[in-house]
């Protein structure tokens, strides 16, 4: 049985969150730290608040990341570790593939010879 069409959008849904370089580098930094807040985020992004708040509201309504609240800061963790695995995994991967990119290079080089 192939799954259904909405398992599909909600797969399509969760890349689509993850489709992002400032939002891949959120995620980042939540796995590698674990809970951070607005401000924490801001600071090692060097982005401005209105930015990184942006970016965690979509991350949040697809589920990726919890949010919580420390008094009248936000605080925000990846909602599952997996999370994590699945940018270790990416990192591997697009190292598999530069590794390529770099063999094909080298003979280039060696054929202009």
């Amino acid at each position: 049985m192939s799954p259904s069409r909405e398992l599909q959008t909600l797969k399509a849904e969760f890349f689509r969150s993850l489709a992002h370089p400032l939002r891949i580098r959120i995620l980042e930094i939540l796995a590698a730290h674990g809970e951070r807040t607005v401000n924490q985020l801001q600071e090692a992004l060097g982005e401005d608040q209105p930015i990184v708040s942006q970016h965690l509201a979509k991350l949040r309504a697809t589920g990726v990341v919890e949010m919580r609240k420390v008094g009248t800061t936000a605080a925000y963790a990846l909602a599952d570790e997996l999370t994590g695995n699945l940018l270790k995994v990416a990192r591997q991967i697009l190292n598999r593939r530069l590794t390529g990119t770099q063999t094909l290079l080298r003979e280039l080089k060696s054929e202009a010879r």
